[in-house]
């Protein structure tokens, strides 16, 4: 079974939401702001989506209490709703 590849788009999501957590929560939250935009943006569940390790490591970089403003990311949505996000190449 071959997947064709459907979309590929490039969203840079902002991230201040993630401000309103408590201080130690804030990269934790920003990873949830991350799936809460990418299945708004891409129409698609929370369960058919899949972030790249390297989109974690860059929201925890700087520790769970001061993750970036911004992040872009790079999003590939499949033939069978699986939506597959990676770090967008600066």
């Amino acid at each position: 079974m071959m997947v064709e590849i459907g979309e590929e788009q490039v969203y840079t999501i902002p991230l201040r939401n993630a401000k309103h957590a408590p201080r130690w929560e804030r990269s934790k939250k920003a990873v949830k702001v991350v799936f809460k935009y990418l299945e708004q943006h891409t129409k698609t569940d929370r369960e058919l989506i899949r972030i790249d390790p390297k989109i974690s490591e860059k929201l925890w970089e700087r520790g769970s209490e001061k993750p970036p403003r911004k992040i872009r990311v790079k999003a590939m949505k499949f033939e069978n709703g699986i939506v597959e996000a990676e770090l967008a190449a600066e």
